[in-house]
């Protein structure tokens, strides 16, 4: 007979229970484990293909191959990318912001770690210039008053609401992976994306963060060896993501993401069964 879990682990487990309800499966760690495996079939990705547009259709179908692709041809209508720096500042400087601060990359997985408020206009006064090692860095915030200026195509069933993020050139989300699919679009700036399949997880030290999301200490871009051997075996592959482009990036892909110049980007996850499992009945929570 198993035992109840402790009080310690008791909220993470709460919280697996609630993410697999939210997505219809029977568990976060079964999906997980179905994701991995899923892509250890997956021939090794040279580089990330692109797509000037694609219907529902194609969209489904090269999704469910479990891979990362762009479309070039969809985001550059949306409103959002005829969005200056100055109309940014206009049309939002008085929305509350929270920003990471210090050494945001050490510390993104820990339980706490050094935050600011302050409205965005202060906020883009403060990195006006920047000349620090790492800028500070305003990133997963839902700004209402953009919304509007999205026109996200209708490919899922459920999706979280849009979240921002914006900061000069050097600010960087470390290397992670969300298990759930992620549509990434770039509005301002350019961003380099270096991403790994999710069973390459084995070379890559990982730790949860939450049940939906971990992070690992390695960083592909200044590799250290001598600290992570393993992470020797792992695939990369890297892409650019300039304005008016999407990036879909499958559930379980490793990722990590660093501003080249002022960049304003939105994501959404789904919020389902990812794609590259195709609905397995195996998987599919029963009501």
């Amino acid at each position: 007979m198993s035992l109840p879990p402790t009080s310690a682990h008791a909220p993470a487990a709460e919280r697996a229970v609630k993410a697999a309800r939210v997505r219809g499966v029977t568990s976060i760690a079964a999906m997980r484990a179905a994701i991995r495996e899923t892509t250890r079939d997956l021939p090794p990705l040279a580089e990330v293909p692109r797509f000037a547009t694609l219907d529902r259709a194609g969209f489904l179908a090269q999704a469910q191959r479990g891979q990362p692709f762009m479309i070039t041809g969809l985001v550059g209508r949306w409103p959002l990318c005829a969005l200056t720096p100055d109309a940014l500042r206009a049309r939002c400087g008085d929305v509350p912001v929270r920003a990471r601060v210090g050494d945001y990359i050490g510390t993104a997985f820990a339980p706490d770690r050094a935050m600011q408020d302050m409205r965005l206009a202060a906020y883009l006064d403060l990195v006006a210039g920047w000349t620090g090692a790492l800028p500070p860095y305003v990133g997963n915030l839902e700004i209402g008053a953009l919304n509007a200026m999205c026109h996200w195509p209708g490919w899922f069933g459920k999706m979280g609401p849009p979240r921002f993020w914006l900061g000069p050139a050097g600010t960087v989300t470390p290397l992670h992976c969300d298990y759930d699919d992620n549509i990434f679009a770039q509005a301002i700036g350019t961003k380099r994306i270096i991403l790994a399949p999710p069973h390459h997880d084995e070379f890559l030290y990982p730790r949860d963060a939450n049940p939906i999301l971990a992070g690992s200490p390695f960083d592909p871009e200044q590799p250290d060896y001598d600290r992570y051997p393993l992470a020797r075996a792992a695939a990369f592959v890297e892409c650019l993501v300039q304005p008016g482009e999407l990036l879909f990036v499958p559930a379980g892909w490793y990722h990590q993401v660093r501003a080249l110049t002022f960049s304003l980007s939105v994501n959404r996850w789904a919020r389902g069964m990812p794609l590259a499992l195709r609905n397995d009945p195996a998987l599919r929570a029963h009501a």
